[in-house]
């Protein structure tokens, strides 16, 4: 064993993860994903005045993953992705309302056509769009990635808000839909508190299965090859990877459980706007991306962090700088810039990597050295 074989060794064993370290995080993650899964349960309980408050943060959530499977795994960083959240919006609508009555009646600007629904007429409507809402975005997500995934950089960034912006548009000209004047969605046929729970719990379901769901397929085949896009894109095509299929598929995922977030929120807020609701790309469609340069880029659980750090200042600013909000959230996209490149997780295990398990090369332990010593002497009686 010569000198560079053992440097070599020591190198591998300080990039791999410690044993010690690596055991205890694997034995807690159960523990530790049921104790946050149950804290969130109880949010409701704990503060009831605070429910749709905590559903728009679950609603962050949901934002910061589905946007970091393009922008932070992928590397391709779209502001289009507000347009499968507005198109479940309005698919959810559509279903809940056109399973029972004409759609173009019941959204006539006069008013004149009053539509009532049964409690069960409501929730099979809710159940039948809150499905159509996923499976009709990822529909819209194929048909549309063949056409803007030939913009690669800027362009794609562009290109993919310039459709977000023309369906606001488009749909304030449909009168089908309501136009300009928007929907109102069907009314609630039960308690108010229920209400929030309901739609509470439906948005912390599709929190958990975005996140379920992406975890499972970064350790995947799938997941490398999003990588390797993102570091080369024609380096990826030379080794045979499809990234034309990858990138839509991927398009796809996220655009799966915007469509299901936006038939929720739809719901909550009860009334559908063309531009100020269902495709705000100048609020929900840069704090997307916000979001996730705040966490980190292209980890798991960064987008989440910078979700829930993202908002509770959003509200912050809100509540005591009304008026001075967007200064501050200006401020906030300059600090995340200039001091946090990689976001908070990024930086963290920079700074910490030892936090996360790494063993940092040159801090070789005592073995180590010993078994590079004892190939020296063998390397020199030879």
């Amino acid at each position: 064993m010569s000198v560079q074989e053992a440097s070599r060794f020591a190198d591998e064993r300080a990039a791999v993860p410690s044993g010690t370290l690596g055991q205890k995080a694997a034995r807690f993650k159960p523990l530790g994903y049921a104790g946050l899964l149950a804290a969130c349960a109880a949010v409701p309980f704990v503060f009831p005045g605070y429910t749709n408050t905590a559903s728009v943060l679950l609603l962050m959530v949901i934002f910061a993953l589905a946007w970091d499977v393009q922008g932070g795994q992928m590397g391709y960083n779209s502001l289009g992705n507000i347009f499968f959240f507005g198109a479940g919006m309005y698919i959810s609508a559509v279903f809940q309302i056109g399973l029972w009555t004409d759609v173009g009646a019941y959204t006539r600007p006069d008013g004149l056509v009053k539509a009532t629904f049964t409690a069960q007429q409501y929730y099979i409507g809710l159940g039948v769009g809150f499905i159509a809402s996923g499976i009709l975005s990822a529909v819209l997500a194929i048909a549309f990635g063949w056409i803007v995934f030939g913009l690669r950089g800027p362009y794609f960034a562009i290109g993919s808000w310039g459709v977000a912006v023309a369906a606001g548009e488009l749909l304030s000209t449909v009168e089908w839909v309501g136009g300009g004047g928007g929907i109102a969605m069907p009314a609630f046929p039960g308690d108010p508190g229920f209400r929030k729970l309901l739609f509470y719990y439906m948005m912390l379901a599709v929190a958990v299965a975005t996140f379920a769901f992406l975890r499972w397929l970064y350790t995947t085949r799938f997941g490398l090859a999003l990588n390797a896009i993102r570091d080369d894109e024609e380096k990826a095509e030379a080794m045979g990877i499809h990234t034309t299929r990858y990138k839509t598929l991927a398009w796809t995922i996220s655009a799966f459980f915007l469509g299901f977030s936006g038939a929720i929120f739809g719901n909550i807020v009860a009334f559908i706007d063309p531009r100020n609701v269902a495709f705000p790309t100048l609020t929900f469609g840069i704090y997307m991306v916000l979001m996730v340069l705040l966490g980190g880029k292209g980890t798991l659980w960064g987008p989440i962090i910078g979700a829930v750090v993202f908002d509770v200042i959003k509200e912050v600013t809100w509540t005591y700088f009304l008026g001075w909000q967007n200064v501050v959230l200006g401020l906030l996209i300059i600090v995340i810039v200039v001091f946090f490149e990689q976001g908070i997780v990024g930086s963290i295990k920079e700074w910490r990597p030892e936090w996360f398990g790494i063993r940092v090369v040159g801090k070789a332990e005592p073995a180590t050295r010993a078994e590079m010593a004892a190939a020296s002497k063998a390397e020199a009686a030879e």
